[in-house]
């Protein structure tokens, strides 16, 4: 049974930290990039991150390049989400994701992506 597990999200103070982790099982983990998406309320889900299958080449998108770190442990099948300097905006629901993308795929489409955890929540408020 495929699984994704993800852990971690909770309520931070503007400027805190957080890691989220992403537990895997029931498929070959290193054979995956991983990526990070999240979901504000009311808004459409969005990619946050992504690591290709060996850990190079990390991307992120904008709204959190600089603040943000994704990294991945294969023999351990997790990956993790190390974020800083939260803001307000920050707020939603972050989902892990694994895929089969060959190095053309564009890492930012949900679509490519096979296998998604149900979630953690992650709020960032005063």
């Amino acid at each position: 049974q495929v699984q994704l597990v993800e852990s971690g999200g909770d309520l931070v103070q503007p400027g805190g930290s957080l890691r989220l982790s992403c537990a895997a099982s029931g498929f070959n983990f290193g054979n995956y990039q991983v990526a990070w998406f999240r979901q504000a309320p009311g808004k459409a889900r969005e990619p946050v991150s992504s690591i290709r299958r060996d850990g190079s080449r990390p991307l992120y998108s904008e709204s959190v390049k600089g603040r943000f770190t994704i990294s991945r442990h294969n023999s351990m099948k997790k990956a993790f989400l190390q974020m800083d300097s939260l803001k307000p905006e920050d707020t939603g629901v972050y989902y892990c994701a694994a895929g089969s993308l060959i190095s053309s795929t564009p890492w930012d489409e949900s679509r490519h992506y096979q296998f998604w955890g149900q979630g953690t929540q992650v709020t960032v408020s005063s």
